[in-house]
């Protein structure tokens, strides 16, 4: 076969995948804005059940048109991203006509936050033209509650939608933020408008809570997937074949060797003192005030990155930019400590957003949550060289099929990953900070038990929320809203420790492989630049195409 036919399915794949990006672009346009595509910043998405059965028709054309690509058409990393690109579609298929959770918890408070508070946080343009947009998107939101109507079938889950009215509670802060930010910017005439739109959005959100709640009294308390349909899920998601009983044994292996790392690291920090004592020591050292610490979390971010450069861990693009922020006052309930939202990969100049949360709903004791300790591991988490510093990297390959692939185990495995590979490389790798990072680990190893639990029908809420507790030391109220949380996202919780996990078999398995020629370096940066990709992509990639993704 020909350079050029080979070359042919190559093409065709990256044109069915442009295809999809503008198809999903133009019928989701919060989602666009996530993108960083602003053509439709004055748009929200449509909320009406046929809305997501044309969705379900459009995918399924896409399954089949990525499907009908002849392999022997494609190069080496063509037949990668073709299989890529089916893993994605099924995977998405997956949410659209399995779980439905579309029709069955509502979503609207969702797309109206996320599609409101994208516009009045990511600085893409000049204030004054977002907050046009803003006030158009504030205008279309009755008519985005009104069709979300349509959505909720006959036996909604009582918990998912408690949860949306919980979100709804937080609306009147963003709304209040948002004609906040109009006043001595816009005219007056523009001010009006969209102090009209927000209170109109206002009563739209109010009359929806009420039909909400009165949809309550047909509700059930039946949402886990079940045996046969979690392994389906597990099937789709490419976890190098790993099935339920094998990832909740990792989940308990690891449970147990973090529990014991953290009691040997206890006793180098105090022979003599119990855990809860050493612990409590650590979330007593930390800043006097928010003030002091949203500076630490700049400091050690910033010690962070250099640390990479000075021990050649990674190729940091030149031209990556984040920001530190305070959370606003209405994601502060959901955001209870700190997040990252990544550049957009679009944008002319592409940001991440990183947000520390000073405290909920005024109490003091948030401030033992920023202790030096938990600074430093939340930061090489969310920002270098965690999350942000990986998709920088990421939104630097040209391919839209990897762009739009869904791999959270390796996105929040890199995170996790990033706390240990930074402490092997001598980081903050004093005892206190090694004991913060087995103490965020073992929650992430609850994750994994509680998910497959969970989701297979073996446990409830109650039992799950119990457990939590045991195993972590959280207040009860925390851990029920972390349970709470876990219940329509299976997969997705357990990603973050059985990412790391299977990141750092990727890691062994090419260091036998290659032998003197590994380099730490070069296996970090074919992991960041390949693209957020299921990790048993990126073993594909690296073994047979292994020059495709070189920092760029």
């Amino acid at each position: 076969m020909s350079e050029r036919e080979t070359l042919a399915g190559d093409a065709r794949l990256a044109a069915l995948a442009e295809e999809r990006l503008r198809r999903i672009a133009r019928t989701h346009p919060v989602t666009a804005t996530w993108f960083g595509i602003h053509t439709q910043d004055d748009r929200l998405d449509a909320g009406t059940r046929e809305a997501v059965e044309q969705e379900i028709a459009d995918e399924r054309a896409s399954f089949a048109a990525f499907e009908a690509v002849d392999p022997a058409t494609c190069s080496a990393v063509g037949r990668i991203e073709r299989d890529l690109a089916i893993q994605t579609v099924r995977r998405a298929l997956f949410d659209l006509e399995v779980h439905r959770v579309w029709e069955r918890r509502s979503t609207a408070m969702d797309v109206m936050g996320d599609g409101l508070f994208l516009v009045l946080a990511r600085e893409f343009a000049p204030l004054a033209a977002r907050l046009t947009s803003l006030t158009s998107r504030l205008e279309a939101v009755p008519r985005l509650l009104d069709e979300h109507r349509t959505r909720l079938g006959p036996r909604p889950v009582r918990l998912w939608n408690e949860l949306e009215l919980q979100s709804a509670r937080g609306m009147p802060a963003l709304l209040g933020e948002i004609v906040a930010a109009g006043r001595g910017v816009l005219d007056q005439r523009a001010q009006q408008r969209l102090e009209r739109a927000a209170w109109r959005a206002g009563a739209a959100v109010d009359a929806f809570t009420a039909w909400l709640r009165e949809q309550l009294g047909h509700a059930v308390d039946d949402w886990p997937l079940g045996r046969e349909r979690y392994d389906e899920l597990l099937g789709r998601r490419a976890f190098d074949g790993l099935g339920a009983d094998e990832i909740l044994d990792i989940g308990h292996q690891q449970l147990a060797e973090l529990k014991a790392a953290r009691v040997a690291t206890a006793r180098e920090i105090d022979p003599d003192a119990s855990e809860a004592t050493v612990l409590d020591r650590i979330k007593s050292d930390g800043p006097p005030d928010f003030a002091a610490a949203l500076e630490a979390y700049r400091e050690t971010m910033w010690r962070a990155r250099r640390h990479i450069v000075d021990r050649d861990l990674a190729t940091i693009p030149p031209d990556e930019r984040i920001e530190v922020r305070e959370t606003p006052h209405f994601l502060r309930n959901v955001l209870p400590f700190a997040a990252y939202m990544e550049p957009p990969r679009f944008d002319e100049h592409p940001s991440g957003i990183y947000v520390v949360t000073p405290s909920v709903d005024g109490d003091p004791r948030a401030m033992r949550e920023h202790s030096y300790a938990s600074i430093s591991n939340t930061s090489i988490h969310e920002a270098y060289p965690g999350h942000h510093l990986q998709l920088s990297c990421a939104n630097r390959h040209p391919s839209l099929v990897r762009f739009l692939a869904d791999a959270p185990e390796f996105v929040e495995g890199w995170g996790m990953y990033s706390e240990q590979m930074m402490r092997e490389e001598g980081f903050d790798d004093a005892p206190r900070f090694r004991f913060n990072m087995y103490t965020d680990a073992i929650w992430r190893a609850c994750r994994i038990v509680l998910d497959v639990r969970l989701h297979r029908g073996e446990i409830g809420v109650d039992e799950a929320t119990d457990f939590l507790v045991g195993q972590t030391g959280f207040e009860g109220p925390q851990a029920r809203a972390e349970v709470h949380r876990y219940t329509y996202t299976p997969t997705y919780q357990l990603s973050y420790l059985l990412g790391k996990v299977l990141i750092l078999r990727l890691r062994e398995e090419e260091r036998r492989r290659l032998g003197p020629a590994f380099s730490l370096r070069r296996f970090h940066d074919q992991l960041l630049y390949a693209g957020s990709l299921p990790i048993s992509f990126h073993r594909r990639l690296m073994r047979e195409a292994p020059a495709d993704a070189v920092a760029v």
